[in-house]
């Protein structure tokens, strides 16, 4: 939906529902989206956080499944202006831990996929909005060595594709990366370095120029009209960033914020025999749950929560935060908390100066929250959540 002034766009990401299938997206668009539009946004255009896996997207190769795509946005006053293309495979029900990166940056088959997802929103998005595109931050981090080059010179090449397709329909398309726990670009100090020295950087508009036919200033020009980043709240707030901070640092880099994720992780303040108890319902097979530890010697980083949880008492007094998306509404989780402030603190920001144009709620957990966490259902869940940031925002 439409926010006042230049707040930009709030939406929820459709990888919360399964979606893996064209027949699966078909549903969540005229299910629970439907009925969140009808709640808030009944007489106006609703902007939808699209997600479409590689299954689903090699489906939509089919012109009358893409005109059937494109007549249900229509019908339903959905603007398709955000996709998620982080998660390429299934993303419930199985097992997704580490192999939700693939295929990432390194190889041919993530830019084959990112540029069809561009090529589709190309065709469903409104005229003279900016379509952002998200998607993984390179590769999970055991993976990166060595790779650095690689995986720029495979972003640049999507970027090209996109300064084509506006060439060609008109449509602007911005690849947003989304920095993650325990990935190549994990926190937004590394993130700067990477834009300054391979993405943004004289060798890289010469690159766009060679591969365009655009002048070198164009070419510079073009760069971050097309390339940019996803700010996941979770993620900033589980690596300990500071969110003015880490904002600031993006606007003087130059890098922009094509779309901004508000979710939430859990913070654990003084970790204890109580908490570790506690945090075991939270410790589930689907998803990866990063974990940053506060010690005294600095932060500790880890993969999994079932990882952490084995140091046992030796971890009593700690700060812990966790790579798990819980509701942004819930701040007060029994034993410990979650990292609301930090997202309050973003969207005070975000309403004195905005960050990004797209705001897009993913809390995608839904299906592996506790019970004690869950509401009566998905989409009340979602309304809950979408009435909660508007508040905030005093919108």
């Amino acid at each position: 939906m439409k926010l006042p002034g230049s707040l930009g766009h709030l939406t929820y990401c459709l990888n919360i529902h399964a979606t893996q299938t064209w027949d699966e997206v078909l549903a969540a668009l005229t299910g629970p989206v439907a009925a969140v539009k009808s709640a808030v946004s009944p007489d106006a255009p609703f902007a939808v956080g699209l997600r479409f896996s590689g299954e689903a997207l090699d489906e939509l190769a089919d012109p009358d499944k893409r005109a059937h795509l494109k007549a249900v946005m229509d019908a339903q006053g959905y603007h398709g202006i955000t996709v998620n293309g982080f998660p390429y495979g299934r993303f419930h029900g199985t097992r997704v831990k580490e192999e939700v990166y693939q295929p990432d940056w390194r190889s041919d088959e993530r830019v084959r996929y990112t540029n069809a997802l561009a090529d589709l929103m190309a065709e469903i998005a409104p005229q003279g909005e900016v379509v952002s595109l998200s998607t993984v931050p390179g590769t999970f981090g055991p993976l990166a060595a060595g790779a650095e080059a690689e995986m720029a010179g495979n972003y640049l090449k999507s970027v090209a594709h996109l300064v084509d397709l506006r060439a060609r329909t008109g449509v602007t398309v911005a690849l947003a990366i989304e920095p993650e726990p325990f990935c190549f670009l994990k926190t937004i100090a590394e993130t700067v370095g990477f834009f300054t020295d391979h993405l943004f950087s004289d060798a890289a508009a010469a690159r766009i120029a060679e591969m365009t036919g655009l002048s070198v200033d164009e070419a510079a020009k073009a760069l971050p009209r097309h390339l940019g980043l996803c700010y996941d709240v979770c993620h900033a707030a589980v690596e300990y960033e500071d969110p003015a901070g880490s904002i600031a640092a993006l606007r003087r880099a130059g890098i922009p914020v094509h779309k901004l994720q508000l979710s939430a992780a859990l913070r654990i303040p003084v970790v204890g025999a109580e908490q570790r108890a506690a945090l075991v319902s939270f410790d589930e097979p689907t998803y990866l749950h990063q974990v940053i530890r506060r010690t005294e010697s600095g932060l500790k980083v880890h993969v999994d929560l079932p990882e952490v949880l084995a140091l046992g008492d030796a971890t009593d007094g700690e700060e812990w935060r966790v790579h798990f998306h819980v509701p942004v509404f819930i701040d007060d989780l029994g034993a410990f908390s979650s990292t609301r402030n930090f997202l309050e603190e973003i969207l005070d920001l975000h309403r004195e100066n905005p960050i990004s144009p797209h705001l897009e709620i993913e809390t995608y957990t839904w299906d592996v929250l506790p019970d004690a966490v869950r509401g009566e259902t998905v989409d009340k869940d979602i309304l809950r959540e979408m009435n909660w940031v508007l508040d905030r925002l005093g919108s």
